[in-house]
């Protein structure tokens, strides 16, 4: 069984844009949660992007892991969304609408008073049949360009049983960061966006 998260030494440097692959979501919160616990105990801010049918199933985890739930929400220093709200307003994913909104919600934790804002994105919303979620994986490239200008760490978290090799692979083309087997570590497999975005539109 998986512990719980362990950070390669110099893994999160500029680019904190992270993959994470998990076998489920029993195995997603043993890695996660006590990095979630940690981020919210240092003072900063938890934005989460969750399956709808499972947000309130997902509080109770963080509840189990000890987070004071009830209480970080209630401030604000947890959010918890789910994909409607976020990715699929309105039942589409507009790539450059939410690419925009993206970008006000990690400033909006430094005008919260956060100096950090540790965001978890659950990636299923792009297996579901709507217009625009062909471009996940272009739209993954492009925050590439927004992160960097931030302190914070995103996670994409995908789930290995749903998710195609494909979309495995292309996942860690565009994350300078990877969760693997428990460990977060630079990728060696990552292509900067102006390169992985020329690749693209060439094929």
């Amino acid at each position: 069984m998986l512990a719980s998260l362990t950070i390669a030494p110099d893994a999160l440097a500029e680019n904190r844009h992270v993959c994470a692959f998990f076998n489920g979501i029993d195995e997603q919160h043993r890695v996660l949660d006590q990095f979630i616990k940690d981020g919210i105990a240092q003072g900063e801010k938890a934005f989460h992007i969750v399956d709808p049918e499972q947000r309130e199933e997902h509080l109770r985890r963080l509840s189990d892991a000890g987070i004071g739930v009830e209480e970080a929400v209630s401030s604000g220093q947890l959010e918890v969304h789910p994909w409607q709200e976020c990715y699929l307003r309105d039942d589409v994913f507009d790539e450059d609408a939410w690419l925009s909104t993206f970008e006000r919600v990690l400033e909006s934790g430094p005008a919260q008073g956060y100096g950090r804002t540790r965001l978890l994105a659950q990636m299923e919303w792009a297996l579901e049949d709507l217009p625009g979620v062909e471009n996940l994986i272009q739209y993954e490239a492009k925050l590439n360009y927004v992160i960097p200008e931030h302190r914070d760490t995103v996670i994409c978290a995908y789930d290995l049983s749903k998710f195609g090799a494909g979309t495995v692979v292309n996942a860690l083309r565009t994350h300078p960061v990877v969760i693997i087997g428990g460990l977060m570590h630079e990728n060696p497999f990552y292509v900067a966006p102006d390169e992985f975005l020329r690749e693209s539109r060439a094929r």
